[in-house]
């Protein structure tokens, strides 16, 4: 039997977690302006290194502005982040989304997938075609909620594998941690066979290269989860 190493987060780090936390809870607000490094310093019980390199991280994620001569400001990470941005927006609050970013996945899915579908189609070879077949049926095989989500970002990260399209699984994969635990929140609302079905039709209309179909059912799917009888907001 193997045990993992256990690593603790360094104060670098913890200082960036809680500097985030106020910034997507809204407890700071886009202008605000932070205190000076050694008050931080003094009022997190950390060195003034940290806070700074800390500060200098928190930039690069697009969520503090740094003045020189001015001050640091939190800004508009919607307007100013980049992919790093993203995975702490979905690593915030031990990954418990809120209902406005679950939307917002579902938005960003919802797009991404009708790209591959359209990217697929055209291209595919039967080969092709058999990967996606092994994929989609481990869903409708699983035994767990557990399962069933590893299998069905298995089969959609193939589908993105299959595009063509160089950043879409990077993107997809960005998405791994929230996308795993909505798909598990929708098995245990909807069952196993309801994933395994959705995708098992995506997939035939892929099989029957009919674009029109494919494109139809992912809008379907999504505005099911988003609106219809299939929501899976907390």
């Amino acid at each position: 039997m193997g045990f993992q190493k256990l690593v603790s987060p360094s104060l670098k780090e913890l200082f960036i977690e809680n500097i985030e936390a106020m910034i997507l809870s809204g407890e700071l607000h886009e202008g605000d302006k932070l205190p000076p490094e050694r008050q931080l310093a003094e009022s997190t019980g950390v060195s003034r290194a940290v806070v700074n390199a800390g500060i200098v991280e928190l930039s690069q994620r697009g969520f503090l502005e740094i003045r020189p001569r001015v001050g640091t400001f939190v800004t508009d990470y919607r307007r100013s982040g980049n992919m790093e941005t993203l995975k702490s927006i979905i690593s915030y609050n031990s990954g418990r989304l809120r209902n406005e970013e679950i939307r917002s996945i579902l938005e960003v899915r919802d797009a991404l997938d009708k790209l591959t579908v359209s990217c697929i189609i055209p291209r595919a070879s039967d080969a092709d075609m058999d990967v996606l077949r092994e994929k989609v049926e481990a869903i409708g095989s699983a035994e767990t909620a557990e399962e069933a989500a590893e299998a069905a970002f298995a089969f959609q990260h193939e589908l993105a594998m299959l595009s063509g399209n160089t950043l879409v699984p990077l993107i997809f994969r960005s998405f791994y941690s929230s996308v795993t635990v909505l798909w598990k929140r929708y098995c245990a609302l909807y069952g196993i066979d309801d994933l395994y079905r959705n995708n098992r039709i995506l997939y035939q209309y892929i099989l029957d290269r009919d674009l029109n179909g494919a494109l139809q059912w992912v809008e379907h799917c999504t505005c099911m989860t988003i609106s219809g009888n299939h929501q899976i907001y907390y």
